[in-house]
């Protein structure tokens, strides 16, 4: 008789991954629940938004409910490193970064998976709602261009529930990774989820969603690189889309493209960030008009398939987690980059967010905004 396969659930104390938890059991999963603690800020340990103490109990709780072992995973240092560094490295330089995807590669898809695999493990699990499946060989030749010295590769689809749709922030997975991967949400809605953590009398059902960047705890952005880089604060010139000195900047850090509010400027119309000049420290503001950009290069591609198309494509893009789909044209570059020619300007183009790219509901990878061009 073959054995079970053995799944790690990367636990949250929250619905989704509680739910996945109980899907996997009863599908006949050897199931193991595994949560990491994060690192948070010396003095604020319980802020932590993804493993407060509550967090941790109620992790704990699902587990013995389900009748599953559950093991706390200390991955305070390599997240701090890793995570954190990124995230004020990137506002040090003047761009958003949005260190969620790099936790999602490096973390839970890097040191967590490595630890899951380590202990005898198939397979790691999480909440994300996003699908898996094996792709078509014919469609593969038809997006690269040649056939696949691989039989089979596998896809990442969009999740049946639209509006909860993850696979943006699942975009920098590998091969490799995904064929470790099970994403047990991703056929539901988010009502569906609930309902069976009703069903399954869990006693997380009704607890609200999570928050990304979950070491700010109940601060923002700006108050913890106040904390954590005081250097990043860099006065400079707020200058309007022709040149003309409107005011002084906090630092570039401390704004982001398409920000109307906070900019401490009075003009006849309303002006919004359009720019960072990095090399001269300046923020440029101009009209809600001024926001529209055609283009982007984009670094750092992962390509979910393995290995980039041959040649352009047509294809959907995102340019943020919310944003909507927009459709382009898709050029890969030397190295591991593309460009994107966008059939109609788009205004929040933001050098430090991805650029995801869709053919369909098939995910097809994406990389780092670096640059975009100016419509004058």
């Amino acid at each position: 008789m073959k054995e079970k396969k053995i799944v790690v659930v990367a636990m949250s104390g929250g619905v989704d991954s509680s739910v996945a938890a109980a899907l996997l059991k009863e599908k006949g999963y050897d199931v193991i629940g595994m949560m990491m603690r994060l690192w948070s800020e010396p003095g604020g340990e319980a802020e932590n938004r993804c493993c407060t103490l509550d967090a941790m109990n109620l992790a704990r709780r699902v587990a013995a409910q389900l009748e599953i072992p559950f093991y706390a995973v200390d991955a305070r240092d390599v997240f701090r490193e890793t995570i954190v560094q990124y995230f004020i490295a990137g506002y040090s330089q003047g761009i958003t970064p949005n260190p969620c995807l790099v936790c999602n590669r490096r973390i839970r898809w890097g040191f967590l998976l490595s630890k899951a695999l380590a202990s005898g493990a198939d397979y790691m699990a999480t909440g994300h709602y996003a699908r898996l499946r094996i792709a078509d060989s014919r469609r593969q030749t038809a997006i690269s261009g040649r056939r696949s010295a691989v039989a089979s590769k596998i896809e990442l689809l969009k999740a049946i529930d639209d509006h909860k749709d993850q696979s943006y922030v699942l975009h920098t997975l590998d091969q490799d990774q995904l064929a470790h991967t099970l994403l047990p949400l991703g056929e539901y809605t988010k009502p569906e989820v609930r309902e069976m953590a009703l069903k399954f009398e869990l006693p997380i059902a009704e607890r609200p969603d999570s928050q990304d960047l979950c070491f700010l705890g109940s601060g923002t952005a700006g108050d913890f690189l106040e904390r954590n880089a005081p250097d990043i604060r860099r006065p400079g010139p707020i200058l309007s889309y022709n040149g003309e000195a409107m005011g002084q900047h906090r630092g570039l850090a401390f704004y982001t493209i398409g920000q109307r509010s906070g900019l401490g400027i009075s003009a006849p119309h309303p002006l919004y960030v359009i720019h960072k000049d990095i090399e001269n420290n300046a923020l440029i503001v101009g009209p809600k008009e001024s926001l529209g950009r055609s283009q982007l290069i984009a670094r750092s591609v992962n390509w979910i398939a393995g290995t980039p198309p041959e040649r352009s494509l047509r294809a959907q893009i995102k340019i943020r987690y919310q944003a909507k789909l927009a459709w382009g044209l898709v050029t890969p570059l030397a190295g591991d980059s593309v460009n994107i020619e966008f059939d109609e300007p788009l205004r929040d183009i933001t050098p430090g967010q991805a650029a995801v790219i869709y053919d369909g509901e098939v995910c097809l990878g994406g990389g780092v905004i670096e640059s975009n061009q100016i419509i004058r």
